[in-house]
């Protein structure tokens, strides 16, 4: 599967309100399963004594959903396509990596 064939099929189940108009919907739901996967990161030092365990390992895979709202946001909001950001994500990369860039702290390194 395809970033774009995951997201056209996301799309189907994109269903809230004003969809289309409704950035906030999107992004605000990134950043609550970001929460969750941060909480199940958490669990890993409190109660797996800094293992990650098989069971939290299926934990994390569960939360990983955020690709639904990174999905969503890109398409229904910004009409844009997941192919488009992971190539200009992996030129950003390319372009710092061959400037030593990697490390460091700022957006336009």
């Amino acid at each position: 599967m395809t970033l774009t064939d995951y997201q056209v099929r996301a799309s189907r189940t994109a269903v809230y309100p004003h969809r289309g108009h409704n950035i906030e919907y999107t992004v605000l739901g990134l950043c609550g399963e970001v929460g969750e996967i941060a909480n199940q990161v958490k669990k890993i030092s409190r109660d797996d004594d800094d293992v990650i365990t098989e069971k939290r390992r299926m934990a994390l895979k569960k939360e990983l959903d955020v690709l639904w709202y990174v999905a969503a946001t890109a398409l229904a909001e910004l009409n844009l396509g997941l192919d488009g950001i992971a190539e200009m994500n992996l030129d950003k990369l390319a372009s710092r990596e061959d400037r030593g860039q990697l490390t460091g702290d700022g957006d336009n390194r």
